[in-house]
């Protein structure tokens, strides 16, 4: 049935539809109609004080709600501002709608105040680029869904025009187009080879990554029925419970950690890349897997055209059908004996928190007294690093970051997100000093949404990760070291709860007090600004 409205209300109808509770931005004159139709559809806009901050909080959002995460900017700066976060949703696979206001064509053609292409910019960051009209507005809104939820998830952008948004136009639902089902492999000579040699393999090992994310997958059957160790990318982490005796948790930016999982990869005899994705990993994965010697099954939403690695059998497709179409009816026949318990103990002992003070006692400590069932989200920098190995996942999703893009400033908004669709779960905050100050604003942003998150801030007043790269190149430092803030003072002067620690007694009490809060706390732990050496 087709029905009148703003052009701007059937967009916004359109993404309520898709499960969209929440909208993040900021406004200006020219979103003003799309903010009003957006309420009135039952999304609730949320004002945050930085539209890059916006759009990690709408990431966040959808790692817990399943839909997909809406921001809005206005026309300029405002839209510029969130080229980063768009970025980082077309690498990190997040189905992300930008709305941005625009000025009117007729307009345009002589007014230049803020005027600029703003399609080219994000065409060149997202998987489609529209500009909302009237008459096909119902299209335009299906479509810009569509193809941020199907394949490999991620950002689309629509331009909307001042008089677009207010324009009467018709709603037609029946254009909307079925979700297109997962593909399975086709039968023929490449899937019988694969089948084949995963029924003879003696050593099989999954590598999971982040097109299994996006299918929600979860790999405890499969695993368990191959008798197959599980090795995840750091987005992954939890695809398989991460206390399973066949995870092996995280890999990719830890050289430590790489040290310990690449001589069990090579010992492989099948290998299946279960949606994995080598744009999380460091340059040590690079062709570590070898078709010449290892059956490589690659399973992924898109062909390889990255060359990271190669596979033996190439499969295009959905995960979750493509694994059993492989796997069905295998009887392990393994010869691992004990290797993967002992790379499980290995990997234990290297990220062990040791008796003194630094960042594995900090990790450590909130892993054991924050509740089970905590989510946690990590900003790029040595703690990432460290808290990825350290920080286990009994779910997934249980630990978001940037992980393609890798951009800092990240960890506080996703925090918010999860906390704003999830309130009544415990939500956990890991920053260093540098990227907390990028947003701290957005404490504000806390207060005014009553979110009781805990920030976690690894306060050593230095870029350490960098720092120690050019301490290992032997270059002067410059550039890395900056003065001394109170983090909990600013808490505190943001609406919140705040402590300074530096020491694990200390750090007690603050988290006990954080959990009893009313309101968010920022925990400031202090350590030495090498503690990461030879910890990562």
């Amino acid at each position: 049935m087709t029905t009148k409205g703003r052009a701007a209300d059937i967009l916004a109808r359109r993404l309520a539809d898709e499960g969209c509770r929440f909208v993040f931005g900021m406004p200006g004159g020219e979103v003003l109609t799309l903010i009003d139709a957006l309420e009135a559809a039952g999304l609730r806009f949320v004002l945050v004080r930085h539209e890059n901050a916006g759009g990690f909080m709408a990431e966040g959002a959808h790692h817990r709600d399943g839909a997909p995460g809406v921001l809005v900017a206005t026309v300029g700066p405002g839209a510029l501002n969130a080229v980063n976060v768009v970025e980082n949703a077309r690498q990190d696979r997040v189905p992300l709608i930008v709305l941005t206001g625009c000025v009117d064509p007729d307009t345009a053609a002589r007014y230049t105040h803020q005027v600029l292409d703003q399609r080219s910019v994000f065409s060149s960051v997202c998987k489609a680029s529209f500009t909302l009209s009237a008459n096909a507005a119902e299209v335009i809104a299906d479509k810009a869904v569509r193809i941020a939820t199907e394949g490999r998830p991620g950002p689309v952008h629509i331009d909307v025009p001042i008089s677009v948004a207010d324009a009467v136009a018709d709603a037609a639902p029946q254009l909307r187009r079925r979700p297109a089902l997962p593909m399975a492999p086709a039968a023929g000579p490449d899937l019988d080879a694969a089948r084949n040699a995963v029924r003879n393999a003696r050593r099989p090992l999954i590598v999971a990554g982040l097109d299994a994310v996006t299918e929600g997958l979860s790999l405890s059957g499969i695993a368990e029925a191959l008798g197959a160790p599980v090795v995840t990318t750091y987005k992954a982490k939890g695809i398989l419970p991460e206390d399973h005796a066949l995870s092996l948790g995280g890999a990719g930016l830890s050289p430590k950690a790489d040290a310990i999982l690449l001589p069990l990869v090579a010992e492989a005899d099948v290998v299946i890349l279960a949606g994995y994705d080598p744009i999380e990993m460091r340059s040590g994965w690079q062709d570590a897997f070898d078709p010449e010697t290892q059956v490589v099954i690659d399973i992924t939403h898109a062909p390889n055209i990255h060359y990271m690695h190669q596979g033996s059998v190439n499969v295009v497709g959905g995960i979750g059908r493509s694994l059993p179409a492989i796997t069905e009816g295998c009887i392990p026949k393994l010869e691992w004996g004990d290797r993967i318990a002992a790379t499980r103990a290995a990997l234990e002992d290297a990220f062990a928190p040791g008796p003194d003070w630094g960042p594995g006692v900090v990790v450590d400590t909130c892993r054991r007294l924050l509740p089970e069932g905590t989510l946690a989200s990590a900003d790029s920098g040595a703690h990432r690093i460290l808290l990825s190995q350290m920080w286990k996942c009994g779910e997934l999703r249980g630990l978001v970051q940037s992980s393609g893009l890798c951009t800092m400033g990240c960890a506080v908004p996703l925090a918010m997100g999860m906390a704003l669709a999830e309130p009544e779960r415990t939500i956990v905050s890991f920053s260093g000093d540098a990227g907390f100050l990028m947003v701290a604003g957005e404490l504000a942003t806390a207060a005014d949404l009553g979110l009781r998150v805990i920030f976690v801030v690894f306060v050593d007043r230095s870029l350490a990760l960098i720092e120690m790269k050019q301490r290992q190149r032997q270059l002067r430092n410059t550039g890395v070291d900056f003065g001394r803030t109170d983090f909990a003072a600013l808490g505190r002067a943001m609406g919140g709860e705040g402590a300074t620690v530096t020491s694990r007694a200390e750090l007690e009490a603050a988290l006990e007090a954080a959990l009893a809060a009313s309101t968010f706390t920022v925990i400031a732990a202090e350590i030495d600004r090498r503690a990461y050496d030879g910890r990562i």
